[in-house]
């Protein structure tokens, strides 16, 4: 098993989120209330009525389960591949770009259990747009915080409240972590010159945030479905009867055009959020591997550490790359030179 991937996933997480969390509540605001009209609008209304920190509710708990989320994501999809390699023919057999699709699916539907609670929890409190500012007796927030409002959540709807828009969620992330992983995979190869164990720092996080930007395309339709349910009742009587109703009410009150609103503000977070996620899980992985006890030595031998060194293989295995390349590339990619260089 690849514990690294678990780890290095786990804190490039925390870092994309801390990174992407003001525009992600642009994007849920917009999504959820007929108020915003736009990202602009949105952002400049936030702003004078609860000044910066109306861009950060809700931050504490996602923070936290977006780590154990992402750490469940990197660590399933690697360890997918591993498993798909040994079924296609054993260790030595490199995974197909099918594999890396399957695998990232695997790792977007995994985490859904781990992400839901929080994710609610989340959407909830930034749809809090009561302010305090300069006003002598102001509304109440009904949530004082992440704690409270998960209490909340239990007391008022019950466990699995918590889990109300996890079909859209899951029909998100699935599918989105499949083109995700893939986009990835394939910019790498093509930024990779000859005879190189890898693309440039640039060509990283080029391709990282060009996969973010792919993943949120796919899964931004799913995305409005699953912030409407989650933020149904919430304030108001119940609107949705399920998953099925709300599309068909969403569509009919609003248009398609409805599913693809948010879409741009997803494609301007994803593109510095997943930047930084790559950046951050093969600088952290490189170094994880390169420690002699982090892994099984027969699994990662001779594993060269640095981008533009010349790959050193011991074994076929070692010719598979962090997405599963077809095209034989290092496992791992770090800034680290190799000792006996």
């Amino acid at each position: 098993m690849h514990i690294a991937d678990f780890v290095a996933g786990s804190i490039a997480g925390a870092c994309g989120v801390s990174v992407g969390y003001p525009l992600d509540t642009v994007k849920v605001r917009i999504q959820t209330q007929k108020q915003f009209t736009g990202i602009w609008q949105c952002v400049t209304a936030t702003f004078s009525k609860e000044g910066a920190s109306g861009f950060f509710k809700g931050m504490a708990l996602p923070v936290t389960t977006i780590s154990i989320t992402s750490s469940v994501v990197f660590g399933t999809y690697r360890n997918c591949l591993q498993c798909l390699a040994q079924l296609r023919g054993g260790p030595g057999c490199s995974n197909s770009k099918l594999d890396v699709f399957l695998s990232g699916m695997v790792g977007g539907v995994a985490q859904i259990s781990v992400m839901s609670p929080g994710d609610i929890v989340k959407v909830r409190l930034q749809c809090q747009t009561e302010s305090t500012r300069g006003r002598p007796s102001p509304p109440r927030p009904r949530y004082s915080g992440p704690v409270h409002c998960l209490l909340s959540i239990v007391r008022e709807e019950g466990v699995l409240g918590l889990y109300r828009g996890a079909l859209p969620l899951m029909l998100r992330d699935g599918p989105s972590f499949a083109t995700y992983f893939l986009t990835y995979n394939t910019m790498c190869e093509w930024m990779t010159r000859s005879g190189k164990a890898g693309p440039e720092w640039n060509g990283v996080m080029l391709a990282g945030g060009v996969a973010g930007m792919a993943g949120w395309t796919v899964g931004t339709p799913m995305d409005v479905i699953k912030a409407r349910l989650q933020m149904d009742g919430a304030r108001e009587t119940r609107r949705y009867r399920g998953f099925f109703h709300c599309v068909a009410e969403t569509l009919r009150l609003e248009g398609a055009g409805i599913f693809f609103r948010s879409l741009g503000i997803n494609c301007l977070r994803a593109f510095p959020v997943n930047m930084v996620v790559f950046v951050t899980y093969e600088l952290l992985v490189g170094h994880l591997r390169a420690k002699p006890d982090a892994v099984d030595p027969s699994l990662d031998r001779n594993l060269p550490c640095h981008w533009n060194t010349e790959p050193s293989f011991d074994s076929p295995e070692d010719r598979q790359g962090l997405v599963g390349n077809t095209s034989v590339r290092v496992r791992r990619m770090a800034t680290t030179k190799i000792t006996n260089e």
